[in-house]
């Protein structure tokens, strides 16, 4: 089923999601913001078929979000490295792992967790104003604006 294009939506939201709201996307970056770069440790990671892999990694790099660059090891294969554009993805997944830690496991249930390597303590995300203040949805209003 093709999914409806938001290229031309006023919403940013929608327009990121045009370009990785599928979920395997979101997953291939996941694993590459963990370190992984070559096409059969993703599948290993995802489990996935290689079209759909392909697919997707074609989609990413067309975005700018990946690219294909020589394989680390000096071999003649072709890694996959995430762009500036694709390393800002960065606060998306930690949102995204925030909010599913805190609704989607039973207490006592085994998870994976990333902790900061210097505190041992989960990350937190928040969203501030200018002054630094913790803002909600309540405390937000939306404008259109021209670039």
């Amino acid at each position: 089923m093709r999914h409806k294009s938001f290229k031309a939506n006023l919403c940013p939201v929608a327009r990121s999601l045009d370009t990785i709201g599928e979920w395997w996307s979101l997953l291939i970056v996941r694993d590459a913001l963990s370190g992984i770069r070559r096409f059969s440790d993703f599948q290993t990671s995802l489990g996935l078929a290689k079209n759909i892999l392909s697919a997707r990694l074609k989609k990413l790099v067309a975005c700018g979000i990946m690219e294909q660059v020589p394989a680390s090891d000096g071999s003649a294969y072709q890694e996959y490295a995430l762009t500036p554009k694709g390393r800002e993805l960065f606060p998306v997944i930690v949102a995204l792992r925030q909010w599913g830690e805190s609704y989607l496991f039973a207490r006592g249930e085994k998870r994976l967790q990333v902790l900061d390597k210097r505190t041992r303590k989960p990350p937190r995300l928040e969203v501030r104003n200018a002054k630094g203040e913790i803002v909600t949805a309540n405390d937000l209003e939306l404008v259109t604006v021209k670039n």
